[in-house]
């Protein structure tokens, strides 16, 4: 069954659209994508397909009757529509052809996707072609209608050829019908990569990117070329669900790493391209994570749909501007500069609100991430602040990742109604499945929470159970010393042999810790003074306020913070300190250390270190747990033995 782009076709569709969509979908093999209706540089063809072993191939279709046809050539078309009226239009082969070209100028830019040497220089280095889809003719109609005569009949696809329900149809003659639709056929010699796929989508689908190393275009032999590394997409689960949130309220849960922030900030881009005159709001709890959501939404926004649209200017490129209709706040800084407002007279405020005392500003659409961190009061807040007519409100959360008790019924207390509109994302694509497996294993082993299923009035589950994906990694290491200078002169080394020997940036490591001091220890001051002595540079970014809204996730140095502030942000490397301090003995509700623990136990991308230097309730799991690892791993050098 083909990855399709959207996983269901829209209800609008006409009947033969629908047809070849579901035929597409399940005859097609696995690895070929299927996009349906998909905006590429101002067009939307019908279908484009792409296949690793077949290319790339546009699909235009027609629910033309023999009624419609009037007269035919091969550039225009003269049809008669429902109420007889005839009027001219362009063939659609030619549609098809316009449409396929366009796409072959975009891709044929960049020096990975083209032959570089040989006859077929500056050509793609994957075959690409085009057809037609008649959904309401048979092969017979088109031949005494004489349209083969137009139209070849490679380049075309009847009704019986694409309808299971038909007896003549056969998935071989589908395979081979496209494959002869290529104008200049040729046999991949390799199927196409994972990685040039992603390139592809990365040109033509400005919404999945999420980042890639931009160089300045260079001369190539008199063309001017591209060449991007390290490119980042979304995947096409997220690519779907960001394209298919739909209007009006919707509520996504989604697990841990599951790129919610990254669908959220892809909504906002296309929310702030189509309606320009929208005032789009997008709020979270932690004043971190909403700087590091508005460097995201700048990032996308800094991206021409077109890479080539930009200036040279004194040696910098020119883009465009971030758009000015987005805005990005932490709940209590909406409150504060927006609103005039402190949080002890929201209740009142919304009185007013209601009564039509008070006027709020409008805002055409609003986003919420880690909508679980939110009071009642602040949504129902949140909600009148919305406009009435468009109600796009989008609320994203993960009820594993709750630290602070929020009791609510979305329906009985906000007003806002998801039943029938939430979504759940529960892969994780952050973290290797080592940390995955580690950090819910944890949960479950000491959440009272973990075998909840509430089904409510959002249709859903309340905590849900992530998904691993295939990408593999070191297991989490747990380091247990005899204090805790000696704890952070280890975690000081391991930082400069990341470093030094796997070539880990400063600013991909963070630090997380509890509390910044006990009566015990200066903790905070402790590991400033391990990383001073290495000569590590690092950030103390949850210091005050003002060095929590001056963060800088690109900045070279190594982040430290509480596990509170870290949500919502990921880094390679992650150093949970003195984990010995967890469940806090002050923290009366234990279920909040235990989200904080699996909070910052999923920051990390490919290392989790867990370190301590005395005991608790958490501590004695990670023994065990390291344990159980160990015992593990000699039976099984035991068995690879034999």
């Amino acid at each position: 069954m083909a990855v399709t782009v959207p996983e269901t076709i829209r209800s609008s569709a006409t009947s033969g659209e629908r047809i070849l969509f579901r035929t597409l979908k399940e005859y097609l093999p696995d690895d070929y994508i299927v996009y349906f209706e998909p905006e590429i540089q101002g067009t939307r063809p019908d279908f484009v397909v792409i296949g690793p072993d077949l290319g790339l191939i546009v699909l235009e279709v027609k629910d033309y009757t023999r009624n419609t046809l009037y007269q035919l050539n091969k550039d225009e078309w003269t049809i008669r529509d429902t109420g007889g009226n005839l009027h001219s239009v362009k063939s659609p082969l030619k549609q098809a052809r316009d449409y396929v070209f366009k796409i072959n100028d975009v891709l044929k830019k960049d020096k990975n996707l083209i032959q570089t040497e040989g006859k077929h220089q500056f050509k793609l280095k994957f075959p690409y072609g085009y057809g037609v889809v008649f959904t309401r003719l048979n092969q017979k109609q088109v031949l005494e209608d004489g349209i083969y005569s137009i139209i070849d009949p490679d380049s075309m696809l009847t009704r019986e050829e694409i309808d299971p329900d038909y007896e003549e149809f056969s998935e071989e003659v589908l395979a081979e019908k496209l494959i002869n639709m290529f104008q200049v056929p040729f046999r991949l010699r390799e199927p196409l990569t994972y990685e040039e796929i992603n390139t592809i989508r990365y040109y033509l689908f400005p919404e999945v990117r999420i980042g890639a190393e931009f160089k300045e275009p260079v001369p190539y032999q008199d063309q001017l070329l591209l060449s991007l590394r390290d490119i980042k997409t979304m995947d096409f689960h997220q690519e779907n669900m960001a394209k298919q949130i739909g209007d009006k309220n919707r509520l996504i849960r989604g697990v841990a790493g599951s790129g919610k922030t990254i669908i959220l900030a892809s909504r906002a881009k296309m929310l702030a391209k189509e309606n320009p005159n929208w005032r789009i709001l997008i709020l979270c709890y932690n004043i971190s994570l909403s700087q590091n959501i508005a460097q995201i939404v700048r990032a996308m926004a800094l991206e021409p749909d077109n890479l080539f649209d930009f200036h040279f200017g004194d040696g910098e490129i020119q883009i465009q501007p971030t758009p000015r209709n987005i805005e990005v706040r932490n709940f209590h800084q909406w409150l504060k500069n927006d609103l005039k407002m402190s949080e002890g007279i929201i209740d009142t405020y919304i009185e007013k609100l209601e009564k039509g005392e008070a006027i709020a500003p409008k805002y055409d659409a609003i986003l919420i991430d880690e909508g679980q961190d939110f009071e009642a009061s602040w949504l129902h807040l949140v909600s009148l602040c919305l406009n009435p007519e468009t109600k796009a409100l989008l609320l994203v959360e993960d009820r594993a990742q709750t630290i602070y008790p929020r009791k609510r019924s979305y329906l009985k207390d906000t007003g806002l109604d998801f039943r029938g509109r939430s979504k759940i994302l529960n892969i994780n694509y952050r973290n290797t499945s080592q940390i995955v497996n580690c950090a819910w294993d944890f949960f479950q082993k000491n959440s009272s929470l973990q075998n909840k299923v509430v089904v409510g009035e959002t249709e859903g589950v309340e905590i849900i159970s992530p998904k691993s994906t295939k990408r593999k990694g070191p297991e989490p290491a747990i380091l247990k010393a005899e204090s805790f200078a000696k704890e952070m002169h280890i975690i000081a080394r391991q930082i400069q042999q990341l470093h030094q020997v796997r070539k880990v940036p400063y600013s991909e490591m963070l630090i997380l810790y509890r509390v910044k001091r006990t009566h015990k220890a200066d903790i905070i001051g402790t590991i400033q003074k391990a990383l001073q002595k290495e000569g590590i540079p690092a950030t103390w970014i949850t210091e005050n306020e003002a060095s929590k809204r001056a963060f800088n996730r690109e900045e070279e140095t190594v982040k430290i913070s509480t596990i509170d502030s870290s949500k919502g942000l990921d880094f390679q490397a992650v150093f949970i300190v003195k984990a010995d301090t967890m469940p806090f003995p002050l923290e009366k509700d234990k279920e909040r250390e235990v989200s904080l623990m699996y909070i910052g136990m999923t920051r990390a991308k490919e290392y989790l270190c867990i370190s301590y230097s005395g005991e608790s309730e958490f501590t004695s799991y990670f023994e065990e747990w390291k344990e159980e690892l160990l015992t593990s791993t000699r039976e099984k050098k035991a068995i690879n033995r034999k």
